[in-house]
């Protein structure tokens, strides 16, 4: 069952952790691009879906802890200091999702639509470009972490 859940655990962090970061390190660049073309309507639909898949596979997404906490418990590891770890990181990862990327996300969406001028001249390009760097960074630590296992004694 271990090998199982373990399986599950890895297949859902690739498949909605894998999307969510591409899609959320190409917004900015399609964002830049949007605000130096305004009306380009291919643009604006590159955002909605950037936006969409990002927001979409977050939600799949809480799959993965669950299968996580499901797998190590079935191994023993609950009380482990990776894995702790990795669960504080993985609550900020997603946090930083929640909180700051999708909203900006939104405002950024939004205000392309309206072609507001208050996006253009705003820093929310880099902001978004720099929050979403510090994802990808917490998401890569926890796999680090995951693959590594520093002091298990489950094997390596």
């Amino acid at each position: 069952m271990t090998k199982f859940l373990l399986s599950l655990h890895v297949l859902a962090a690739v498949l909605t952790v894998g999307p969510v970061t591409v899609a959320a390190s190409m917004f900015p660049r399609f964002l830049r691009h949007a605000l130096g073309s305004p009306g380009d309507g291919p643009a604006l639909a590159s955002l909605s879906t950037l936006h969409r898949i990002c927001r979409v596979y977050a939600g799949i997404g809480v799959a993965v802890p669950l299968f996580g906490f499901a797998t190590a418990s079935s191994l023993g590891v609950l009380g482990s200091a990776w894995l702790i770890v990795s669960i504080v990181l993985t609550t900020a990862a997603a946090a930083v999702l929640a909180l700051w990327i999708l909203p900006a996300q939104e405002t950024a969406l939004a205000g392309v639509e309206e072609r507001a001028e208050a996006v253009a001249d705003s820093p929310l390009p880099r902001r978004l470009a720099m929050l979403t760097g510090v994802f990808n960074l917490l998401w890569a630590t926890v796999t680090v972490l995951m693959i590594i296992r520093p002091g298990s004694t489950t094997g390596a």
